[in-house]
């Protein structure tokens, strides 16, 4: 989706607060793939887990780091993960379901195809 758009499409995965940390809600796969951190407790603490994730994931569009505070998560309804739309207007033109269920990426997609024939 984001090599097929990206030239018309401004792209961004926002990393927000730690789903599954070792001081929290542990996942067993997370442990099975080497996956063993703390909830960073400072914006910087953040900022390295965000950096390892996005290495370790491959990611390859930009990436912004959610505060601490986490005021965007909280904003924007993101936890655990979300897909959203912002369009022309600067008005939210989809905002898919809470993940990881309601994270539907052809969703995404079909109202990308929207906002760009309006």
């Amino acid at each position: 989706m984001w090599e097929r758009h990206r030239d018309r499409v401004a792209f961004l995965v926002v990393y927000i607060k730690e789903a599954h940390p070792e001081d929290g809600w542990v996942e067993a796969t997370n442990r099975r793939s080497g996956i063993r951190l703390l909830d960073p407790t400072t914006d910087e603490e953040r900022a390295a887990v965000a950096q390892t994730c996005a290495v370790r994931m491959e990611i390859r569009l930009p990436v912004a780091i959610d505060g601490v505070d986490n005021r965007v998560a909280s904003t924007y309804g993101g936890w655990p993960d979300r897909l959203y739309l912002i369009g022309r207007d600067g008005r939210i033109a989809f905002q898919g379901g809470a993940g990881p269920f309601g994270f539907k990426p052809a969703e995404l997609e079909a109202a990308i195809e929207r906002e760009l024939s309006s």
